[in-house]
């Protein structure tokens, strides 16, 4: 192999290291792009506290960021088995960064959406629970037994 061949080779290995970082960022960059925005998980228009959560548990969603930091992790390891890059910390801190927010969003979307299932059962519990509802169940069932009375008697009228 001439001295050439292998001048040309450093080149072109250059470039492709290159490239790599550069393929590495611009999934990272995805990535972050792809995350819900702060204020759909702050604000809401809900009326009710399940409107809230489910609206909140929508914003939740990593969406594609799970598969651009799978592309840069892909060409990250890539890059550094070839040993391509010079310094390769700063990718590796933000890659960490990324997963740490995909983590964290998809436990609060755990969270949420166990509240989400939760809250409308307590609320049929709290609404069945106590003397007030002892009361509102007899009112109803006296409520029901007119009613009744009343058909029968528009029966016999008839």
């Amino acid at each position: 192999m001439s001295q050439a061949t292998l001048g040309d080779d450093e080149e072109l290995f250059g470039e492709a290291a290159n490239e790599m970082r550069e393929d590495v960022e611009s999934s990272l960059a995805d990535a972050w792009d792809a995350l819900p925005d702060a204020d759909d998980v702050w604000e809401t228009d809900a009326d009710n506290v399940l409107g809230v959560l489910n609206g909140l548990n929508s914003a939740l969603e990593a969406g594609d960021a799970e598969d651009h930091l799978r592309d840069a992790k892909k060409w990250f390891t890539m890059g550094q088995r070839a040993d391509a890059f010079a310094d390769a910390d700063d990718l590796e801190e933000e890659i960490g960064d990324l997963e740490a927010a995909i983590t964290d969003i998809s436990e609060a979307g755990e969270q949420v959406g166990e509240l989400t299932s939760t809250i409308p059962a307590l609320r049929g519990t709290l609404e069945d629970a106590g003397p007030a509802a002892e009361d509102d169940a007899d009112g109803a069932d006296e409520a029901d037994a007119a009613d009744e009375a009343d058909d029968e008697d528009a029966a016999d009228e008839e």
